[in-house]
């Protein structure tokens, strides 16, 4: 192993330094002014980027949002780059027209990126049912890497040779040998606009498809301006010197490590970055952006100093990555306040931050790759060689961040293990060691304190149990209180201990709703509770989806699993997994997915419910539980619209009454029809079953019937004319800003909208027979109290407590009771409240007795206590 190149290879870089200059110079006369090519290399970085971004999410849509299915695209993707690079590198070092070889490249990306707005949703769809619903991990990652590679190879090879085509397009018209460094930085300053303008501009208005287009037409721009441009400089002199090969092994590893490390980098900081931000498709695209903008700010730096590629050089921005990295470790723990200091900014909040995390060790590692390349550069006449290699390590790098470095060290520590692997690269010297000395010693204070927590434990909890994996950081978190709740990825709540009622009766609602289920599926599982509450219904066996391995592991926190009704569990995505089911289900019941968070966008998407239909026995139903709290209107309405083409008898349901974390389920059926009352009420009376439902409030058909929100024709009302969620168009995912900005909003602002503007209509949910007419009147009034209840429930100022409490809530329940006396969610508490007055006010117990039997004077209780405690009749 060499440190410099030997003595041949300098003069063979000399060759082709003077080769180039020669050649440069005879043509400079003639071509077009180098600035013209600024847009093309800008635009190219654009276009690739962009590529990138839609064609990772359209894949993820197929292959799921595992960890090692996301890491396979990926690794297919700069797998292709690496490939291409190499396999272009002599066509465009020898080319006469530099120009028209480029024209070509970009005429490829163009039409295979028209190719790929059909050819991309074909081959997802093909691929699911291959790899069945548990493939192995080996399994998932081979397809999750093959699928990408083959559907995409025309592209990304033609990607790859894009650079070497413009380094020497670039050099010829600078008339300068070393032009690498600034090529580089320009096209990855192209890519951080393709970034942010594919992210918050083309595909929020055009959706995929549309954004490829233009992302084509963008191609299309660089291979005419190209073009041009090689017609007016002429011909290249493509008799060269035969180019040496890359002998310098130390130079060979240190390309290959540099892309492996700078890689895996991003992905730690990524995956740390989102247990303290939003992770919102915004978040990622943030982050992203701010590491192309250190990459390019560091190539263009690089570039301006002049500063040759010598090995002093090189130790020092080795030693200046490593540093840079310690130091995003160092501020990493603190990140959480960052957050919150910025959120006023919104979006912006979370750049800024992300730039913080990014900006100097991404600079530091966009200098260094521009070094290492220009010396490429220097040997061989092309960079494709630096690119190639470079890719080759980045193919890989998500695979060893997920699988080797997460497992092994912790998300935080490892970013301290690829500090340690830039100085590892250093040529061992004795300046070797003055440079690393700095970077060392911090790492190994940094190792030896404990490892931060990035989890929000609140003042008087305690931090229970954490699981960190590839994908997530689920923790068990108990408050001041006593409840235990579980978070995943430092912030988000799926359940606790306190919501386990709620979490059956979400379970409890479309299995009475069924006429008689045997088979239920759950889609997510978090805390368990709602899959558990459908093991303890008679006869019906129970299956549980989970995306997150880490999240099964911690449920004995919450939930102890019914030894004689074990459900079966599998760590799956579950749109895959609906995908590559071959069963039938009675009542699939997909949890609460929060609509801004990253990927649940694709759960509320019309091709996923197609897809749940299919999965449906005959009378199945599907049921969709959406978070109130967490929705805005326009994805509301969105969700409901794609639902109804799916479901034409779609209905919304409510969960329970509480206006604190509102939950409205979107109920389907595979074969249509209206509910059977006689039937419904015959299986609440049934011993087994009342065991169940009834410590859930479900004791005659009017408790569940009064659930009820509206059927087909109100639901279409309330959702209007406008675009619905679809694959190839989320509106939901790209709503996330305004779902973000819902959960700071009064939690029950989205239902009392939804209940204003709905009218329920009793025919839409009754079966023909004797009788319903009478229950039709009954349950509008029943629906009208309802309502009431809610509004009252949210004019409570503040959080009252005892009299208080008693004197603000009470008028509203009594309004209430007023439009239906058989409304048990208000009779209940304002018993309760006179039971509780008798102690400490019994004029007031006593007046409040009395205005409950006015009210609802049919019935008894209230009557009941005035005799027995006052010995007074309500005259």
């Amino acid at each position: 192993m060499q440190s410099e190149p030997d003595s041949t290879m300098i003069a063979s870089a000399e060759r082709f330094a003077r080769a180039a200059q020669d050649e440069t110079a005879s043509m400079r006369a003639q071509a077009a002014r180098p600035w013209a090519l600024v847009p093309i290399v800008t635009a190219s970085g654009f276009a690739g980027l962009g590529y990138e971004i839609v064609w990772t999410r359209q894949l993820g849509l197929a292959l799921g949002t595992e960890m090692m299915a996301v890491l396979g695209v990926i690794a297919g993707f700069f797998g292709g780059l690496g490939v291409g690079a190499f396999a272009l590198d002599r066509l465009i070092r020898r080319s006469a027209s530099p120009w028209r070889v480029y024209a070509i490249l970009e005429s490829v990306i163009a039409v295979w990126g028209l190719i790929s707005v059909w050819l991309l949703p074909a081959a997802g769809r093909a691929l699911p049912p291959l790899l069945g619903i548990e493939p192995s991990p080996v399994l998932l990652w081979a397809g999750s890497l093959v699928l990408p590679t083959l559907v995409l190879l025309p592209a990304t090879i033609a990607m790859g040779g894009t650079l070497s085509a413009l380094e020497r397009m670039t050099r010829h018209a600078r008339g300068e040998a070393r032009v690498t460094s600034g090529v580089y930085g320009a096209n990855t300053a192209g890519a951080l606009a393709g970034t942010l303008a594919s992210t918050f501009l083309l595909i929020p208005a055009l959706g995929f498809s549309g954004t490829l287009i233009c992302l084509a037409g963008v191609n299309a721009f660089c291979a005419l301006a190209a073009l041009a441009l090689g017609s007016a400089a002429g011909k290249a002199d493509a008799d060269q010197p035969r180019p040496v090969r890359i002998r310098d092994l130390r130079l060979t590893i240190t390309l290959f490590a540099t892309g492996l490390l700078g890689i895996t980098f991003e992905v730690l900081v990524v995956r740390l970055a989102a247990q303290v931000m939003e992770d919102t498709v915004y978040t990622f695209a943030g982050l992203l952006a701010a590491y192309l903008l250190g990459t390019a700010a560091g190539g263009l730096l690089w570039q301006r100093t002049g500063r040759d590629a010598s090995g002093g050089n090189l130790r020092g921005l080795l030693a200046a990555t490593a540093f840079a990295c310690i130091t995003t470790a160092a501020l990493t723990p603190y990140a959480g306040r960052l957050v919150e200091g910025a959120s006023a900014a919104d979006v912006f909040g979370e750049l800024a931050v992300a730039i913080a995390l990014f900006l100097v060790p991404a600079t530091a590692m966009g200098a260094l790759f521009g070094l290492l390349a220009q010396r490429v550069s220097d040997q061989r006449g092309s960079v494709g060689a630096a690119v190639g290699i470079n890719s080759l390590g980045a193919c890989i790098a998500p695979l060893v961040a997920a699988q080797v470095l997460i497992p092994a060290f912790g998300a935080w520590t490892a970013l301290l293990a690829v500090a340690v692997g830039y100085l590892l690269l250093l040529p061992p010297s004795r300046s070797a060691l003055l440079w690393s000395a700095l970077p060392a010693m911090c790492a190994l204070l940094l190792w030896l304190d404990p490892a931060p927590t990035l989890t929000r434990v609140p003042s008087g909890g305690a931090l229970l149990a954490v699981r960190e994996g590839p994908m997530a950081t689920a923790s068990v978190v108990d408050d001041a209180a006593g409840v235990r709740y579980l978070e995943v990825n430092g912030h988000f709540r799926m359940g606790g201990t306190s919501s386990t009622r709620s979490d059956y009766r979400q379970a409890m609602l479309p299995l009475l709703l069924h006429g008689a289920p045997h088979h239920a599926l759950f889609l997510g599982i978090g805390t368990g509770a709602t899959m558990v509450g459908g093991t303890q219904m008679p006869g019906v066996s129970v299956h549980g989806v989970e995306l997150s391995r880490e999240v099964l592991d911690l449920l004995p926190w919450f939930v102890d699993l019914p030894a004689a009704s074990v459900p079966r569990l599998t760590v799956a995505d579950a749109r895959r997994y609906v995908a590559a089911d071959t069963d039938k289900h009675d009542v699939i019941i997909a949890d609460l997915f929060h609509p801004a968070l990253d990927g649940s966008g694709a759960l509320y998407t019309v091709e996923h419910f197609a897809a749940v239909k299919r999965r449906l026995a005959p009378g199945g139903i599907f049921c969709q539980w959406l978070p109130l709290y967490q929705l805005d209107m326009p994805s509301l309405r969105a969700i409901i619209r794609g639902f109804l083409d799916v479901y034409p008898d779609g209905a919304a349901w409510l969960n329970h009454y509480s206006v604190r974390t509102p939950m409205l389920a979107l109920i389907g059926t595979r074969d249509g029809g209206r509910l059977d009352v006689d039937a419904l009420g015959a299986r609440l009376q049934d011993p087994k079953t009342a065991n169940v439902v009834r410590p859930l409030g479900f004791e005659a058909p009017i408790d569940l019937l009064g659930q009820y929100v509206g059927g087909p024709r109100a639901l279409s009302a309330l959702a209007g004319q406008g675009p619905r969620n679809t694959d190839d168009y989320p509106f939901v995912t790209f709503d996330a800003r305004r779902n973000v900005r819902a959960l700071r909003a009064a939690p029950w602002s989205l239902l009392l909208a939804v209940t204003k503007d709905i009218q329920p209509d009793p025919n839409e949910l009754l079966a023909d027979g004797a009788g319903r007419d009478a229950l039709s009147a009954r349950l509008t009034a029943y629906w009208r109290a309802r309502n009431r209840f809610l509004e009252a429930g949210a004019s409570l100022p503040g959080d009252p407590r005892g009299a208080a409490l008693i004197e603000a809530a009470s008028p509203g329940l009594i309004d209430a009771l007023r439009l239906s006396p058989e409304f048990d969610p208000a009779y209940g508490p304002l018993m309760g409240m006179a039971k509780s007055l008798i102690g400490s006010d019994r004029a007031a117990a006593a007046r409040l007795l009395r205005k409950i039997n006015e009210t609802a004077p049919a019935r008894p209780e209230a009557r009941e206590l005035l005799l027995r405690e006052f010995g007074l009749r309500n005259e």
